[in-house]
């Protein structure tokens, strides 16, 4: 289960929408690495020049399974750009990188995102993560 779900937020599930706040919140209480690790990027972006901030650094299979967990949920992956205002790109098992929100067509998302990145970026020790 990806996340744990309060009965307060099935029950506002069930009558309609679940507001953002509280769909956040659930993802924060959650997910606290992967949550972590985004706003810790986001505030590398925004106190630094470089074109995006990531994380090189392989956690734990605990905190790996966060991360999985977090990006491979569009409402999830969805929830974290629009509350840090950020587009995230995602690399093998632990590299997440963090763009500007504007940054969707830019030069430095397409390096990131692209097939001789993602080549670039294995080693036998992240083949099985």
């Amino acid at each position: 289960m990806s996340l744990d779900v309060s009965p307060e937020l099935l029950a506002e599930a069930e009558r309609g929408e679940v507001r953002e706040e509280d769909f956040v919140r659930t993802v924060r209480a959650s997910l606290p690495y992967a949550y972590g690790l985004v706003a810790r990027l986001t505030g590398e972006l925004r106190a630094g020049t470089a074109d995006f901030a990531d994380n090189r650094t392989p956690p734990s299979e605990t905190e790996r399974g966060q991360l999985l967990r977090a990006l491979a949920s569009d409402a999830i992956r969805g929830c974290l750009e629009r509350h840090f205002g950020v587009t995230l790109a995602f690399q093998n098992c632990h590299r997440l990188a963090v763009f500007p929100t504007g940054a969707r067509d830019s030069a430095g998302l397409a390096r990131f995102v692209s097939p001789r990145a993602q080549v670039l970026n294995q080693s036998p020790e992240l083949r099985d993560c």
